[in-house]
């Protein structure tokens, strides 16, 4: 419990998920962070895990881990829309707040993206593996009282990217969307296309991945070894024009190249998966067919109530999207999982 203080409580020690290297996880002790200088003190419910799980397959130590996390306000920042109580997804990043971009809601491309400690009142605070976590009253998103913490907590990583995507292609009910990598985020890209009726072809080579792409609604899942042949079947399903949008989740070239070749003419193309260098023909991929292409790594906040209707429309696709969940205490049987592939969304308790 916390205790009465300065700022509302004293600082006192909290729990968090570390990777001592050698891909072993455990828990670490740190002082609860204090709020202050408009940061609200959140008590973390839900932490979704992402591609931390990059860093503990590689072996490497890391102490301030993670993204994602939905939870609710110990202490607000000060007046204004949040109060104690109040649920709440801690949005990724920090934007300066000021800028043109932030004041617009696509914060997550601010050019004077701070370092979080250097803006608290003690260090700390900016991990989402833990049982406490400080945020600016901005990057906290308010969860409808008819949402569960945990589906609402699929409003960062889950379905954020692609949400994103799909906001700025337009895409509705008479779209066939391509989307290759049914990672999580990938996964959380045909629930997105489903909630807005559109269809869904998934491409995944992997077995375990590609079933449960079908089971959340893709209505056709390609192996993409085979680009010629993938291609062609989305050609034979679009009546030879092509997908009108695809998003890449995986991050890979080969995957990224066969998107570009299965979109139509005039079609859209969204980059979610982080990735390296990737080649374009610049007169026939752009100038002649006519491809527009996206990065997208977030959404506009000013989306946040449409991604949560999103997800209240989405409820039982989402309980089969969260396929795993562990105590924090767990963390490294969590990430050994998230190695493996065969897991959609898995969530960390802090509490538990």
């Amino acid at each position: 419990m916390l205790a009465p203080g300065p700022w509302g409580y004293n600082l006192d020690a909290m729990q968090v998920a570390v990777m001592l290297g050698d891909k072993r996880g455990g828990l670490a002790e740190v002082p609860d962070p204090v709020p202050g200088n408009g940061f609200a003190l959140v008590k973390v419910l839900v932490v979704p895990m992402c591609t931390e799980y990059k860093v503990f397959a590689a072996g490497q130590p890391g102490t301030s881990l993670g993204h994602e996390a939905a939870g609710e306000i110990v202490t607000p920042a000060g007046p204004g829309l949040l109060r104690k109580g109040q649920r709440v997804v801690a949005m990724p990043l920090y934007g300066c707040g000021r800028c043109e971009l932030c004041a617009s809601g696509d914060y997550i491309h601010c050019h004077e993206c701070f370092d979080h400690d250097q803006h608290t009142v003690e260090p700390g605070g900016s991990a989402t593996y833990a049982q406490y976590l400080l945020r600016p009253d901005r990057l906290l998103l308010p969860v409808p009282d008819d949402l569960s913490t945990e589906h609402a907590s699929m409003a960062c990583c889950g379905l954020g990217p692609t949400f994103g995507a799909m906001q700025r292609m337009r895409v509705d009910a008479l779209d066939t969307v391509l989307i290759s990598g049914m990672g999580p985020v990938g996964l959380g890209g045909v629930i997105n296309g489903v909630a807005r009726h559109a269809r869904v072809i998934a491409v995944e080579p992997t077995p375990w991945r590609a079933r449960l792409a079908r089971e959340l609604g893709a209505a056709e899942v390609l192996d993409g070894r085979d680009a010629a042949a993938a291609v062609a079947r989305v050609r034979e399903l679009t009546g030879g024009r092509g997908a009108d949008q695809a998003i890449d989740c995986s991050g890979n070239a080969a995957a990224q190249r066969l998107l570009v070749d299965a979109v139509r003419r005039r079609g859209e193309m969204a980059f979610v998966g982080e990735a390296g260098e990737f080649t374009l023909h610049v007169s026939n991929d752009l100038i002649r067919k006519g491809l527009t292409l996206h990065g997208q790594w977030h959404y506009n906040l000013a989306d946040g109530p449409r991604i949560m209707d999103v997800i209240r429309r989405s409820r039982s696709l989402l309980d089969g999207f969260i396929t795993h969940r562990f105590p924090m205490s767990r963390a490294e049987d969590a990430w050994k999982l998230q190695v493996t592939g065969e897991c959609g969304k898995v969530l960390l308790d802090p509490w538990a």
